[in-house]
């Protein structure tokens, strides 16, 4: 994609992230708010990024290293602009950061439900390890 331009996202396209994940993203979690993603932003500038193509968001992934492992969610391509490379582009982005940042694993948290991310994540040379399990604790209400 030529024309395709991945970027850091900044606290004035929030609205706009949280809009398209709407449409985009397969369910929602608790930090999936205005202040959950603005934190994330103040926190680590870079770590939002969102693939545009002629000045419209077409997808986005969070690309969050912690200074000890790589973190990828909210990997979403635009429905109408799947199957175009965009996906793969933002995960080949996010890893350069990695890179760059010391990184040596990216990790990616994908529903189990959601088997059209399995294949676009195998794709990409990620593998599901059945060793682990997440174990989550809401901290607020």
């Amino acid at each position: 994609m030529n024309d395709l331009h991945v970027r850091a996202g900044t606290p004035a396209d929030l609205d706009a992230v949280l809009a398209f994940w709407k449409d985009a993203a397969e369910g929602t979690s608790i930090s999936d708010d205005g202040d959950g993603v603005a934190r994330l932003v103040a926190r680590d500038p870079e770590s939002l990024l969102l693939a545009e193509l002629d000045g419209t968001l077409v997808g986005t992934v969070i690309a969050g290293f912690d200074g000890w492992r790589c973190h990828l969610y909210r990997l979403a391509v635009h429905p109408a602009y799947r199957r175009q490379g965009i996906g793969g582009t933002l995960l080949a982005t996010a890893e350069e950061r990695f890179r760059a940042l010391g990184g040596r694993r990216g990790d990616a948290m994908v529903l189990d439900r959601n088997e059209s991310a399995h294949h676009a994540w195998r794709a990409a040379g990620y593998a599901p390890e059945p060793q682990w399990s997440r174990w989550v604790k809401h901290l607020v209400d």
